[in-house]
């Protein structure tokens, strides 16, 4: 009994491995197109839970969908509730692997052309092209999949007889209860409804368990599910946290649904006539009550989402509320994130730029919203290191150093803005209030602008007429000064803050420079000589 016990054991092994690599092969060639489908087909919650269901029994992956569409929604291609919709439709599309399992494991019994899919596989993994490698290990796990199945089967052979229904918690309403907290308990320790699934079937047809109990059982498995959806959703962005409630709050909303179609359920299946196969049957009743749940809880959804948000609110700096652990799975839409990231928060440097400017004198507010930049901007620099580098991926390198450079000139000109005694000697010489007016005026306008490129040129011009001015300015008060015996301090100060502009100029251009060049996904140019001299002259 021991070996049997052990043997089954290894063939949930075997069919969780089967799971992660046919997961992560059909990711590894579906990914791009995943994006693409959910950003092109969602557009509300019906949709998305069409889409949801759709592309998680493509590629296998509940949280690969789900993590998609939060970063969607960390990255504000999709609002919640469309979210919310793709979140509701891969519940859906979990229940396909079900199927597989039923039709093709236990009724097809694939079990003995696995091996030779396995070498298939392998020979694909580690021969084949990109493409082919990721075909190839899909293959591999297909097939591992249905080797765990026999390997199951043959183990709980052994169990015929010996376990029966009556070893198990009997079809009454505690008995029930405790056939679901096992089932969440057996998904929970294996991290996969499919998994358990796969167990409860096995469990069946070795007719170590009834119908009945084999349904409360799976009830509880789509509840723990929940477990990991919370656990995964610790310590990501806002739009994780949320997506862990709504899966939590959803889930189980459904399974008190499933609890209370068991009995209904039960009897139309003894219908005289309705001869459905106990596994069938159990797969079919983990469909209807996802569908059922999907269908019920679709038009409340946007006053599910607002619930939802009320809930978790937003905590922290808004500029980086989008960054969460959870995105890195996905280096694409990490890089996504962290780009419109980056918009969002040198928006926000050159706001805070312009109201300095225009309000030299240093307030709390000021103290406040510096400290929240520099905390964003360092929040930001962490998470792109922790984005996982590809070997071969020059576009994405190119990405990655254009971020690098847009960061460094960030920081720089947040250190100028911390500079107190140059920019309050801007408002005590008439031109330079001049100049510092035009600086702000120009910078406030391309906080507000859309065209990177336009606001690229203007930049140009702009920091062209600080240098010119610098070095105009720099003899013609040095010639006032020594007409008028004006103090060497204040002289130094004046020329302090005419310096301060023409730097801060320079670094609004190369941010700018390298928007344009990250949006344009191409490897940042050297500067320019004309840059160069600013850095020399600096």
């Amino acid at each position: 009994m021991f070996v049997n016990i052990v043997n089954a054991l290894g063939g949930v092994g075997l069919f969780l491995f089967g799971m992660i690599w046919l997961t992560d092969g059909l990711k590894e060639l579906a990914g791009p197109a995943l994006r693409r489908a959910l950003a092109r087909f969602t557009r509300t919650p019906l949709s998305g839970a069409m889409t949801g269901a759709v592309s998680t029994a493509l590629i296998q992956s509940s949280s690969a969908t789900t993590v998609t569409a939060v970063g969607f929604v960390s990255a504000g291609l999709l609002s919640f509730p469309q979210a919310l919709g793709i979140i509701f439709g891969a519940n859906i599309g979990t229940t396909a692997t079900g199927w597989i399992t039923a039709i093709l494991g236990f009724k097809l019994d694939l079990g003995e052309i696995s091996l030779p899919l396995i070498f298939l596989g392998a020979l694909a993994r580690m021969f084949g092209g990109p493409r082919l490698r990721s075909a190839g290990m899909a293959l591999a796990g297909f097939a591992l999949l249905f080797l765990g199945i026999e390997v199951m089967k043959s183990s709980l052979a052994g169990f015929e007889g010996l376990i029966t229904p009556a070893d198990f918690p009997q079809d009454s309403l505690l008995g029930r209860l405790a056939l679901i907290l096992l089932g969440a308990l057996i998904t929970i320790l294996t991290q996969s409804s499919s998994a358990g699934v796969a167990t409860a079937l096995a469990l069946l047809g070795a007719g170590a368990i009834n119908l009945p109990q084999a349904m409360a059982m799976v009830i509880g498995m789509d509840v723990g599910t929940t477990v990991t959806a919370a656990l995964a959703s610790l310590g990501g962005s806002v739009a994780a946290r949320r997506t862990g409630l709504s899966h939590v709050i959803y889930n189980l909303l459904t399974g008190v649904m499933a609890f209370f179609l068991l009995t209904p359920y039960s009897a139309l299946i003894a219908l005289p006539g309705l001869q459905l196969d106990p596994q069938i049957a159990l797969v079919a009743f983990h469909s209807s009550f996802n569908i059922l749940g999907v269908v019920l809880i679709l038009p409340f959804t946007r006053p599910f989402a607002r619930l939802v948000t009320v809930l978790v609110r937003d905590k922290g700096s808004a500029l980086t509320a989008a960054l969460g652990k959870e995105l890195l799975s996905d280096p694409a839409l990490a890089f996504e994130t962290a780009n419109r990231t980056l918009e969002r928060l040198v928006r926000a440097q050159f706001a805070d730029l312009a109201l300095r400017v225009r309000d030299p004198e240093p307030s709390r507010t000021d103290e406040a919203r510096l400290r929240s930049l520099r905390e964003a901007l360092s929040e930001l620099r962490g998470f792109i290191d922790a984005i996982p580098q590809g070997k071969d991926d020059a576009a994405r390198a190119a990405q990655r150093a254009s971020m690098l450079h847009i960061l460094d000139h960030l920081d720089r000109l947040h250190f100028r803005c911390m500079q107190d005694d140059p920019i309050a000697e801007l408002g005590k010489e008439h031109r330079l209030r001049r100049l510092s007016r035009v600086l702000a005026d120009v910078a406030a306008r391309c906080e507000t602008e859309d065209g990177l490129t336009a606001t690229e040129s203007r930049l140009k011009k702009l920091r062209r007429l600080m240098r010119r001015q610098r070095e105009i300015y720099r003899i013609d008060t040095m010639s006032r000064a020594a007409r008028s015996g004006m103090p060497a301090e204040a002289l130094s100060l004046r020329l302090e803050a005419m310096r301060w502009l023409h730097r801060v100029s320079y670094h609004l251009w190369r941010i700018s420079f390298h928007m344009v060049k990250l949006q344009e996904g191409r490897a940042p140019a050297s500067p320019h000589r004309e840059a160069a001299m600013d850095v020399l002259t600096d």
